[in-house]
This record gives C-alpha cells, sequence and structure tokens, in this order.
C-alpha cells in the first residue's frame, strides 16, 4: 500500500476518509499592515520634524506670552490662599491648619517662579494643574451641573483651562530646544 503524498509536496491533501481536501484560500493582503504602518510612521515623523524645524529658539531672558500670563495666574493665586488664610478666610465652617495653606501656596509660588524664569519643569507642572481643572470641567459638566449658571461656569472654566493648556503646548517646545540665541 503507497502511503499518501507528504503534504506542501505538490499533491492536493486528503482527508481521513479519502475525499481532497478543500483549496487552501489564497492569503488576502492586510489592510493597515506593517507597510502600511511604517509608511504611516514616516508620514507622522516627517511633519514632527517640520514642527520641529518651524521653532525658533527662545533668546537669552525671553519667555511666551501664555508662559509670563500663567506665571502671574500661579502667583496670584499663591498670594490669594496666604491672603485668605491671614483674613480668616474658613473652608467648611473651619480654619486651614497651616500645612493645608503652605504646601498649596508654596507649590504654587515655586511654579509662578519657574514659569517667569521659562523653565520646563515649571510649565509642565502647571500643564498638570491644568489637566487636573479639565477634568474637573468635564466631569462637573457630565455630573454635577445642574443650573444654567452652573453650566456657564464650568464651561468657562473648561474653556479658559484648555485654552492655557493648548497654547503651551508650542510654548514648551520652545523652552525644551536645546540652544538659546543670544539676546539682540
Amino acid at each position: 500500500m503507497a502511503e499518501p503524498p507528504a503534504p506542501g509536496d505538490g499533491a492536493p491533501e486528503q482527508q481521513a476518509d479519502g475525499e481532497p481536501a478543500a483549496e487552501p484560500r489564497p492569503k488576502r493582503k492586510q489592510r493597515g499592515g506593517s507597510g502600511s504602518m511604517a509608511r504611516g510612521y514616516a508620514k507622522a515623523e516627517e511633519r514632527n520634524q517640520a514642527a520641529r524645524e518651524a521653532l525658533t529658539p527662545l533668546a537669552e531672558g525671553e519667555r511666551p506670552l501664555v508662559v509670563t500670563i500663567g506665571a502671574v495666574v500661579a502667583g496670584l493665586i499663591a498670594l490669594s490662599i496666604v491672603v485668605g488664610y491671614l483674613a480668616g478666610v474658613k473652608a467648611d465652617g473651619e480654619t486651614p491648619k497651616v500645612p493645608q495653606v503652605a504646601g498649596p501656596a508654596l507649590i504654587l509660588g515655586v511654579m509662578s517662579y519657574g514659569m517667569w524664569r521659562a523653565r520646563y519643569w515649571a510649565v509642565l507642572g502647571f500643564q498638570l494643574i491644568l489637566v487636573f481643572l479639565i477634568f474637573a470641567a468635564v466631569s462637573g459638566l457630565a455630573v454635577s451641573a445642574s443650573t444654567v449658571p452652573e453650566f456657564l461656569a464650568t464651561g468657562i472654566l473648561l474653556a479658559i483651562s484648555g485654552s492655557f493648556f493648548y497654547f503651551m503646548v508650542k510654548a514648551m517646545a520652545r523652552i525644551q530646544m536645546p540652544e538659546r540665541r543670544p539676546p539682540g
């Protein structure tokens, strides 16, 4: 009795009952395969490189306007925390303890100074606070806002914090650039 031919040697495969097996389907070309993915990454990298080349480095002592505004806002918030505490403002009917006031005031004060000096870490920290504000505003709109003034106030908070975040991205890229132009 002859052995059936081994699969892959040109003869059609047979099932256990002696019937020929169905023809294997030819492999279809997959959409979005690694070739198109690589091309997509290459195009994205080209766009990123063009965006990097379009940025101009900051001059010594230069600070983007949005970072200046952020530094002033952070400084005013830090100052308002301290002034509110000294004025005896109560939160939930109780006077806050010194660490509850000193921590946020110190963080925002240092962040304000860092942004005034156009330091990347300070802008990044401010953006982190903005992200928390954006999430809080979205949550407020979705869950807790129930009157028109609440919707308006929360929408304004979302618009302001979202705009700050958006405009700070480009400023951060300029701050992060490795070389600074000499003044003048």
